[in-house]
C-alpha cells in the first residue's frame, strides 16, 4: 500500500504515520529524512540538493521527486510506504504521479487528517517544551505539576518560536494556499479519504486501519 499523509501542521498526521508504519511494517518517509540521508552519504542527488540548500534556495520539484522515487525503490518499500510532508503542491503531486506511473505504480491512499484551524492553534500555542530534555507538555491538556517546570528533569518549559500563535497562523495560511488544493487532486484520482482528526489518537487510528483494510 502506497500512502500519502495530508493535513495541516499540527493535525497529527506524523503521529498517525508512525503508527501505520509500525502496524503494517512499511517505512515512514519524510522528505527531510531523505535529504539528510543523501547529503550525509554524499550521493549525486544529495550533492545537487545541498547546492540549493547551501544558498538558502528551495530544492526544485524535479530534484525532490527524484530523491523520493530513489527512496521508494529501496528494498524496504516492497510492501509499500508512507509519504509524510510530500507532495506539498500540485506540481509536486503531478510530477510524483508521472514518476510512479512510469514504474507502473500509483498512490493507493491519500489520508487527509482534518482538524479545524482554531483547534490547531489551541493545540500548538498551548505546547511547552523543556529546554533540557525536550519533553512536551500542554498548558490545557497535559499541564506540568508545577507551572513552567518539567516533571521529568525540572528543566525550564518554554514556548518554542514555531509554536507561537502568529507563527502557527502563518503556517496554516501557507498550507491552505499551497497544500490544500492537493485534496481536490487526490479526490479526483479516487484515492482520498477524509478523517476527523479532532478525536482521540486511537480512534483516528482505528478509522485509518478500517480504510486500509477495507
Amino acid at each position: 500500500m502506497k500512502i500519502i499523509m495530508l493535513g495541516a501542521p499540527g493535525a497529527g498526521k506524523g503521529t498517525q504515520a508512525k503508527q501505520i508504519a509500525e502496524q503494517y511494517s512499511i517505512p515512514h518517509i519524510s522528505t527531510g529524512d531523505i535529504f539528510r540521508a543523501n547529503i550525509k552519504n554524499g550521493t549525486e542527488l544529495g550533492k545537487k540538493a545541498k547546492e540549493y540548500m547551501d544558498q538558502g534556495l528551495l530544492v526544485p520539484d524535479e530534484l525532490v521527486v527524484d530523491l523520493v522515487v530513489d527512496r521508494i525503490e529501496k528494498d524496504d518499500c516492497g510492501k509499500g510506504f508512507i509519504l509524510d510532508g510530500f507532495p506539498r503542491t500540485i506540481p509536486q503531486a503531478e510530477a510524483l504521479d508521472s514518476a510512479l506511473a512510469a514504474k507502473d505504480m500509483k498512490i493507493d491512499f491519500a489520508l487527509d487528517i482534518e482538524v479545524p484551524d482554531e483547534n490547531i492553534i489551541d493545540r500548538m500555542s498551548g505546547r511547552r517544551s523543556c529546554k533540557e530534555c525536550g519533553a512536551i507538555f500542554h498548558v490545557k491538556y497535559n499541564p506540568p505539576k508545577t507551572e513552567g517546570i518539567c516533571d521529568l528533569c525540572s528543566g525550564e518549559l518554554i514556548l518554542r518560536d514555531d509554536d507561537k500563535e502568529e507563527t502557527v497562523k502563518k503556517r496554516l495560511n501557507v498550507y491552505h494556499e499551497q497544500t490544500a488544493p492537493l485534496i481536490s487532486h487526490y479526490k479526483e484520482a479516487g484515492s482520498l479519504h477524509v478523517i476527523d482528526g479532532t478525536r482521540h489518537i486511537d480512534v483516528v487510528f482505528d478509522e485509518i486501519k478500517s480504510i486500509l483494510e477495507a
